[in-house]
């Protein structure tokens, strides 16, 4: 096991920076000092709105770990990780010097709004460039003011963007509530700096933080004919649609008292009794926004309050939300109090009158909501059992994104929650994600469900070959991606009861009927040969159980592990067997974004050029 970890050298680190925090080239600002800096720097465009271009355009998961006692680091350190772990004291020595003598603004901001839990967020900003004031202003613009009535704890951020970029990385000291970024202008590095040390705060104190965005819907029965009230959690991995489904009206009948409110988009606590304490004021949105499909976050977008990154602002300026050219994660900080729908010759908000969901007891249902994102086999929509949706939250099983690590942009991973800031023990997380549904089911029968899905597509066929020792890849038929339209009658359709679900070839409970759409055409038997299929169920198997035994190494609870010992007995009878070079196959072991995983996930199967492919039946729909 690596571990050569420093925490000596730690402790009086966060000693001597604490000493550093009000030096006299430290300049303590409020937000509204922060806009007249930042707007200096950045592009107007014809709504009123700003932005700004960043050097780097995505988070450096794979450059950020985790320093301290054995149970905060990571389980699995790359080479990389390990680098940067054995350099870390020589880097925090030079963090005290640049502290002393680079110039920073402070500023304060709080998270959270409730009785409990209320962090307050400390950012020391280096503005030796005058750009990076932005990040201050961008960051400071998700968070609340801070309120002398709701106190604590106190967390600490260092960015110094003007680090080389040779030496860039994210050291977080949980237990010191410090973490430090250096070497990169993106602001999400600010946004999850304080958010995932948010998380695991929440996990030692007894609530567990969930990588969901939350929302409140209310909507009619068809069985009983009458409105209820549910609290939605979505789970998904960064840009596979979070956001998008958390403030989504899902088309609604507003005349019927219908509607949607979002809560919150990303980050949450849940507490024993099943109520969410929200984290953020401001959303942390991406951008590639088609206003016919996503009408209140493009509502948002196009107000003045909006502040861009690496959005495409022409010479008029004139932003385009979907000219990715340049940058294929634009960002935006938007306002819920601009998520605007309109209806009929008037416009409504949606979002909630709170951050936080209430608890069970005041709410009709319970949804847990997993956001996938596959190009094969998954249905579009799941519904599971509660010990089924355990797993889907042990799995998290999605791809990777611009917004994660760019160069494995579309590929698979498997990350526990979907939350790829969990410090130490994942396993952990699953036993108290477990701990917690099992009592609420058990206290309110009925009342708390589980979906999954599938914000990819079906159909897609990608065979690789090795030629001259490269693998190389040909599409021999495209995704279909599911349309926006139909996830949100499937999503819908779930909460009125009017879905028909059937035993899928996945072992779970499959959606065959939904409002206004035909799903036949999405059917693996539609689109695949048995072969075939047999070789993606084989491949989604051994990808899970690899995953899970890693997983288990951690701790896992001996019952969910059974849970997916009996959920492999999907896997065909009789093992394909498929000459798929050695190269491939490691190819294929990809990484989770921060916990740098060695076992393989589910990907693009090599077949044999022999392999009937049946022709697709559907148009593609881009969703986004």
């Amino acid at each position: 096991m690596f571990d050569n970890y420093n925490t000596k050298y730690y402790d009086q680190f966060a000693e001597n920076l604490r000493t550093l925090l009000n030096g006299k080239n430290i300049r303590h600002v409020k937000l509204h000092e922060l806009r007249k800096l930042s707007l200096q720097t950045a592009q107007r465009t014809k709504y009123g709105s700003h932005g700004w271009r960043s050097a780097v355009s995505s988070r450096i998961g794979p450059k950020t770990v985790y320093l301290g006692s054995k149970s905060v680091w990571l389980p699995n350190p790359s080479s990389v990780h390990q680098k940067i772990i054995e350099n870390a004291p020589e880097e925090l020595h030079k963090v005290l010097h640049l502290m002393r003598t680079l110039p920073f603004v402070h500023i304060r901001r709080r998270m959270g709004n409730n009785s409990e839990y209320n962090p307050i967020c400390n950012l020391y900003m280096s503005v030796a460039d005058l750009k990076n004031y932005r990040l201050a202003y961008m960051w400071g613009s998700t968070m609340a003011e801070v309120d002398k009535r709701k106190p604590g704890p106190e967390f600490v951020m260092i960015h110094i963007p003007e680090e080389h970029h040779l030496r860039q990385q994210v050291l977080a000291l949980p237990e010191h509530h410090i973490n430090v970024c250096l070497g990169s202008d993106y602001m999400g590095e600010d946004k999850k700096g304080f958010l995932r040390q948010a998380m695991w705060y929440a996990d030692e104190h007894g609530m567990l933080g969930l990588h969901a965005g939350t929302k409140i819907v209310r909507i009619l029965d068809a069985k009983e004919n009458k409105l209820k009230k549910y609290g939605v959690f979505m789970f998904g991995l960064t840009a596979t649609g979070k956001s998008t489904w958390s403030c989504h009206p899902l088309g609604l009948d507003i005349s019927k008292g219908e509607g949607t409110w979002a809560a919150q988009d990303d980050i949450c606590f849940l507490r024993s009794d099943g109520s969410a304490y929200g984290s953020e004021v401001g959303f942390f949105v991406k951008t590639d926004v088609d206003k016919n499909l996503q009408e209140a976050i493009y509502n948002a977008l196009i107000d003045k309050s909006a502040l861009y990154e690496n959005v495409m602002i022409n010479a008029n300026g004139e932003p385009d939300f979907l000219d990715e050219n340049l940058c294929s994660n634009g960002r935006a900080v938007i306002q819920p109090r601009k998520l605007d729908i309109k209806r009929g010759h008037r416009m409504v908000n949606i979002m909630a009158d709170s951050i936080n969901l209430p608890n069970l007891e005041e709410l009709d249902g319970l949804v847990f909501a997993f956001i996938t994102r596959r190009n094969t086999i998954l249905p579009f929509a799941q519904k599971l059992t509660p010990e089924k949706g355990i797993l889907a939250y042990l799995w998290g099983e999605s791809t990777h994104s611009f917004a994660t690590q760019p160069a494995k942009a579309g590929e698979s991973v498997r990350t526990v929650g979907t939350d790829p800031f969990i410090v130490g023990s994942r396993a952990r997380k699953v036993n108290h994600f477990r701990k917690i549904v099992m009592e609420l089911m058990e206290k309110y029968p009925g009342k708390v469900h589980f979906f999954q899905y599938n914000t990819g597509g079906v159909g897609e066929i990608i065979d690789k070959k090795e030629v001259d020792g490269k693998v190389e890849k040909n599409e021999v038929r495209k995704v279909t991606r599911v349309p926006i339209e139909l996830m949100a009658a499937l999503q819908r359709g779930d909460l009125r009861g009017t879905n028909v679900y059937e035993k899928g070839i996945v072992g779970n409970d499959t959606v065959v009927k939904c409002e206004d759409f035909d799903l036949e055409q999405y059917l693996p038997h539609n689109l695949y040969d048995r072969e075939r299929i047999d070789y993606y169920l084989q491949d989604l198997v051994d990808g899970r159980r690899a995953f899970t035994e890693q997983i288990a190494s951690e701790g896992l609870d001996s019952d969910i592990k059974g849970w997916a010992d009996k959920s492999f007995e999907i896997a065909p009878k009789k093992k394909s067997v498929v000459a798929v070079p050695a190269e491939i196959t490691e190819l294929e072991g990809e990484k989770e974004t921060e916990h740098a995983d060695e076992w393989p996930a589910e990907f693009e199967i090599t077949r044999p050029d022999t392999m009937k492919i049946r022709p697709p039946r559907m148009v593609r729909s881009r969703f986004r």
